[in-house]
């Protein structure tokens, strides 16, 4: 078989080919160029970003007949042998399957002998994160005091499984992920080079795809370039990657702003048939809407877009929606991602959070359609009907001289209902005193199976009281404490007869409840502590020091 795959014939083989690594690459040339390289190196970092590949071309670079180099020359002898395999005084040693005892000790024993073919030997082992515990204890002296012939290289994803006594005797370097700026300028060289065309926005998308690994990015060209016909375009790339097209996520949420339950989810099925991953829908929407999130709060911040290609179109979409809308809906689109992870029917999961962000949605007249659009039309025209009467009675005087005669005018304008969401505080420190541990623990006891009841029947008001938690409660009362000011009101206003029956259910009995902030809470709570103990009498350090360890909640305070 006389092909290769695309990552094996474009491995570097230069310290400078090593791409997105500039911070290691030039410390490894002036180390190399001045002969002070180290006895032991621990190269860490994400998959794919170049930590073997900078392990082979050290070992060829002090190996090279020219040395001291800054670059191996790749044409000499040690150079092209430690390239091809050939010399075995370069080992690569794959940890994963070497993880024994008894393979570490092997390598201590031979490292004593000098090279053979070149000035060094070079051991790279690879993975070095699965040796066992016997086998970090077999390699712990050679590596602190190896011959001056020996060189080791340890490569490992995962730096925190290596003890702390083997990382303090190498001297560390933490590759990063590469950038998608990096990766698209490479792939375009490689592209340059076999004359292959391709369209900028498919590079893109497979840099995203990628997540920061040069050999994935890649591994996926290389798929692309096979799966396309004459040019590589982003439809190719969205096909053999299993990404959602910007055209969709801004159609998705088009339909969330427009509250379009039936389109989101027709949009949704189209893209399942198509054989798109759940998961990766999701994933896709939690960035786009961060996206939307950044045009709101950073609109210059362009370059740190991960989703969105059209600036300008991410940006007029963003301004319709709210920030807590944003955010929370971020939350939400997290959370179903973790439930997704468990549940064996993704789709469902999908399409009740599709679902929930649609009636979470503010109700608002900006971009309605249909049937609510013609209400709106008819609410403007007879506002405008209503104005033309009020200046035509204004004219002829009907209006002030109604006004002279201490009657009421012809025309009133109704009085804004403001939500009563102000605590009052009186009220609540007199409920306070009828408020018991044990109608509280009774309360705690039930909100889960409350939570659920409310969720079961109703999913919005179950997002808007996820945000709090009960702190009191009495015979017929509950006080109810908000992280989130919106979601006291919604819950306070909106939902609370359907919130009252839920309670009415659980208990047997009709009960009320009250809402506050969490923070007008804890001052109110310091407030009646201190007012249960008389004032500015001389507190015990007993009860003190109980209100430290339990809180205020499950502490009663009893006169001796």
């Amino acid at each position: 078989m006389s092909y290769q795959a695309l990552y094996r014939v474009w491995r570097p083989q230069q310290l400078r080919d090593v791409v997105g690594q500039e911070h290691i690459t030039k410390t490894l040339q002036n180390a190399l160029l001045q002969e002070k390289f180290s006895h032991a190196y621990l190269f860490s970092g994400p998959r794919g970003t170049g930590k073997t590949s900078a392990a082979k071309i050290i070992a060829k670079a002090i190996n090279c007949e020219k040395a001291p180099v800054a670059e191996p020359c790749n044409e000499c002898t040690s150079c092209k042998g430690i390239t091809s395999g050939a010399i075995v005084d370069v080992m690569e040693i794959d940890a994963a399957s070497n993880n024994g005892v008894d393979e570490i000790r092997d390598i201590r024993d031979k490292v004593k002998f000098a090279p053979n073919e070149v000035r060094y030997k070079v051991y790279i082992i690879d993975e070095v994160h699965m040796l066992s515990t016997g086998a970090f204890n077999a390699l712990l002296k050679t590596l602190e005091e190896p011959p001056s012939h020996v060189i080791f290289i340890l490569a490992t994803t995962e730096p925190h499984k290596i003890p702390l006594t083997i990382i303090s005797r190498c001297q560390r370097f933490d590759f990063k992920r590469i950038s998608n700026h990096s990766i698209v300028g490479r792939m375009n060289e490689i592209l340059a080079h076999d004359r292959i065309e391709v369209e900028e926005e498919a590079l893109m998308m497979i840099a995203r795809a990628a997540d920061g690994g040069m050999r994935d990015a890649l591994s996926l060209l290389d798929q692309a370039i096979s799966y396309a016909e004459d040019t590589l375009t982003l439809e190719d790339v969205l096909a053999i990657t299993g990404a959602v097209s910007e055209g969709v996520l801004v159609k998705l949420v088009e339909a969330i702003a427009t509250k379009e339950t039936a389109v989101a989810l027709e949009s949704l099925d189209h893209l399942v048939r198509d054989g798109k991953e759940p998961g990766r829908i999701l994933e896709d929407l939690i960035y786009y809407i961060r996206d939307l999130l950044l045009c709101k709060t950073a609109p210059d911040s362009q370059n740190l877009l991960e989703r969105a290609e059209s600036v300008e179109k991410a940006a007029a979409l963003s301004e319709r929606f709210e920030f807590p809308w944003l955010y929370q809906a971020i939350e939400l689109l997290n959370a179903s991602q973790q439930e997704m992870k468990w549940s064996s029917h993704p789709k469902v999961i999908l399409e009740m959070v599709l679902i929930r962000l649609v009636n979470q949605r503010p109700e608002q007249t900006e971009g309605v359609s249909g049937v609510e659009s013609e209400r709106v039309q008819q609410l403007e025209t007879k506002i405008s009907t209503l104005e033309k009467a009020l200046k035509q009675l204004q004219a002829s005087g009907v209006v002030g001289a109604a006004a002279d005669g201490n009657q009421q005018p012809a025309v009133r304008r109704p009085k804004k209902q403001v939500p009563q969401t102000r605590v009052n505080t009186s009220k609540v420190k007199e409920l306070l005193k009828g408020a018991t541990k044990q109608e509280f623990q009774k309360v705690t006891g039930q909100w889960g199976a409350i939570m659920e009841r409310v969720k079961s029947q109703n999913i919005p008001a179950h997002a808007w009281l996820s945000d709090s938690r009960p702190v009191a409660a009495s015979e017929g009362f509950i006080l109810l404490a908000f992280q989130n000011e919106m979601h006291r009101d919604m819950m306070d206003t909106k939902f609370r007869p359907f919130l009252e029956d839920v309670f009415q259910d659980m208990f047997g009995n009709s009960i009320t409840f009250m809402t506050l902030l969490q923070n007008q809470w804890d001052r109110l709570k310091e407030e009646y502590v201190k007012e249960q103990r008389g004032g500015e009498q001389e507190s015990d350090p007993v009860v003190d020091e109980a209100l430290k360890l339990v809180g205020s909640d499950l502490v009663e305070i009893i006169d001796g």
